[in-house]
């Protein structure tokens, strides 16, 4: 399965999902479900679940029970197996849930695939959810125009490195080398420094740290462009090359304020809380 993780809001409660890009479908957290038509906290919900399942399947229902377990964030910010469901399975569950917002909640479900569907033959359509997923939690416009921006500069330097050969599986390696160069830090080091676990490291950048880490990427596509890299060995070269740019925007900036620009604050010290444990848009 490919899988791609996204939260997904209903009447403001939080409802973790994954694509799986080869059955093209939904699969939702069943508890982040249960949670919102009981109108109840996580532990209440993993607890209702557990004596529903029981009973549905003692009345001869598991093929609607026997859901398939991903590896979800949990509220304590570990990633753990998590029952989820597909849309099918999700409408028999629902049904066994005395709730108000049932109808609801399907009606919000059908939203859900058709968007999916949509963003699909218009791409253009992702980052508009995008953008009112990033509104949601808090972010300022000024950070969400240029978030966005730096998922466009993403994806131009990850088309560069699947041109010149490199593996998908390489793509964290050369990243790692890119913010090594320009930060100083490891991206499990920066993460670490920011007091991160399992949250995306982009959506907990200042300004200033999204605008250098976008600086690096865009020098390390075109670099490579010029320099077309045969081996992950010389793509490793233009990574550096393109860090080292960025790292010298920063050092300048750095002597002109008198202070470090890569900041420890992270999201959570500025948005608006929110319900832990789960992160906004797909991992990169």
């Amino acid at each position: 399965m490919t899988k791609q993780n996204k939260i997904q809001i209903f009447n403001d409660r939080r409802v973790r999902t994954v694509w799986d890009s080869d059955k093209e479908e939904w699969f939702f957290s069943v508890v982040d479900v249960v949670a919102v038509l009981t109108d109840s906290d996580y532990q209440t919900a993993r607890k209702y679940w557990k004596n529903l399942k029981s009973r549905i399947k003692k009345e001869g229902g598991e093929l609607v029970t026997d859901c398939y377990q991903l590896k979800l964030p949990a509220p304590d910010g570990k990633m753990r197996l998590t029952d989820v469901a597909n849309t099918e399975q999700l409408f028999r569950i629902i049904q066994s849930i005395p709730s108000p917002k049932a109808e609801p909640f399907k009606q919000w479900m059908a939203q859900v695939a058709a968007q999916r569907i949509d963003q699909m033959q218009n791409p253009e359509l992702s980052i508009d959810q995008a953008v009112a997923d990033y509104r949601r939690l808090g972010y300022s416009e000024e950070w969400i125009n240029q978030r966005i921006r730096t998922i466009e500069v993403r994806k131009l330097l990850t088309d560069e490195w699947k041109r010149c050969g490199v593996a998908d599986w390489q793509y964290a390696s050369l990243t790692d080398i890119i913010t090594q160069q320009w930060s100083g830090m490891s991206t499990r080091q920066y993460k670490g420094f920011k007091g991160l676990h399992k949250e995306n490291l982009r959506d907990n950048m200042t300004n200033i740290e999204l605008a250098l880490n976008m600086l690096a990427e865009a020098s390390t596509t075109e670099i490579s462009k010029q320099n077309n890299p045969q081996t992950f060995s010389q793509s490793a070269t233009a990574a550096r090359s393109g860090g080292n740019v960025a790292k010298a925007a920063r050092v300048e900036l750095e002597s002109k304020l008198g202070r470090s620009v890569i900041s420890s604050h992270k999201a959570a010290d500025y948005l608006p809380p929110v319900h832990p444990g789960v992160d906004v848009i797909e991992n990169e």
